[in-house]
């Protein structure tokens, strides 16, 4: 095989990967996502402690080789809080992301399995949730449950699961004329056996994409709930807390205080939501064999 021919295919043992591929593009793209993700964990452990000590004698120096994103107005090093910070965000979004989704598969599953009725009440749900100001949702119900890293995710999680709901409900609408589930159904099969035997299996897809898509909205509600004064207390350096500070030195010149945990916000946010987006295309039934 020359040259060329290796550089564009992958040859393993019972894997064939094309690098043109839409397949072989996510799959790459999900392995970058993982790799960046436990990095990210594993250069917070190592860090411990260290920079994160008041010194004020080191306090609002500007970016440099010694403190590559400066420091802030107590001489914490900036690189250690949005590394932490961003710890702290990711694991409260993907908690937040992942109650939302289970929400909506459960209520999804409900309304289109156990009759009418409960398909109206999870349908009034929906339009409850639709047609309160997400923002407002999200403030009453962090407030109402006391603040903190559980008010976050579940104020995120309580607002989010709608859109997905509506979806694993008509899927699970159209599965049910299904041959096999209509056959289980003639020998007695109960709703339930038949969810978690035909539906469920076939709704892994949808959970998938769902958790992916919801990870980067849940991020970035966690941090503006943070920022607003709703979320986490002061002393934890998640990224909204980073920039609720940031933005009380910003007009004096100190951009780097929120230039840094901006950015590194945005590149996780961007990053998850193209892994969604690829995931989704290549779970869709039109573009799944590109």
């Amino acid at each position: 095989m020359n040259a060329p021919a290796i550089t564009q295919r992958l040859m393993l043992p019972g894997l064939k990967l094309s690098f043109g591929t839409r397949r072989s593009r996510t799959v790459w793209l999900a392995v970058f996502c993982l790799a960046v993700f436990a990095l990210l964990f594993i250069v917070a452990w190592l860090m411990g402690e260290k920079g994160l000590a008041v010194d004020f004698s080191q306090r609002n120096l500007s970016p440099s080789w010694q403190h590559p994103l400066g420091t802030d107005w107590l001489g914490r090093d900036m690189l250690v809080r949005t590394v932490k910070g961003l710890r702290i965000s990711l694991g409260i979004g993907m908690a937040a992301a992942l109650c939302s989704t289970v929400i909506s598969l459960v209520l999804g599953l409900a309304a289109a399995v156990f009759g009418r009725r409960t398909d109206a009440l999870v349908t009034a749900m929906v339009d409850v949730v639709i047609s309160t100001p997400h923002l407002v949702m999200l403030i009453l119900i962090s407030f109402a449950m006391g603040g903190g890293a559980l008010g976050v995710i579940v104020a995120v999680a309580l607002s989010h699961w709608t859109r997905l709901a509506r979806i694993v409900r008509a899927e699970i609408l159209q599965l049910k004329n299904a041959d096999y589930v209509l056959l289980s159904r003639r020998l007695g099969r109960k709703p339930v056996w038949i969810a978690c035997h035909h539906l469920l299996p076939n709704l892994l897809p949808q959970f998938l994409v769902g958790l992916i898509l919801l990870f980067p909205h849940a991020i970035m509600h966690a941090a503006g709930l943070t920022f607003l004064g709703f979320g986490l207390p002061p002393h934890m350096p998640a990224i909204g807390v980073l920039l609720s500070e940031a933005m009380r030195y910003i007009s004096t010149g100190y951009w780097w205080q929120a230039v840094g945990p901006g950015l590194a916000l945005l590149f996780f946010v961007k990053l998850f939501d193209l892994l969604g987006g690829a995931v989704r295309s290549l779970t869709a039934p039109r573009t799944s064999q590109e």
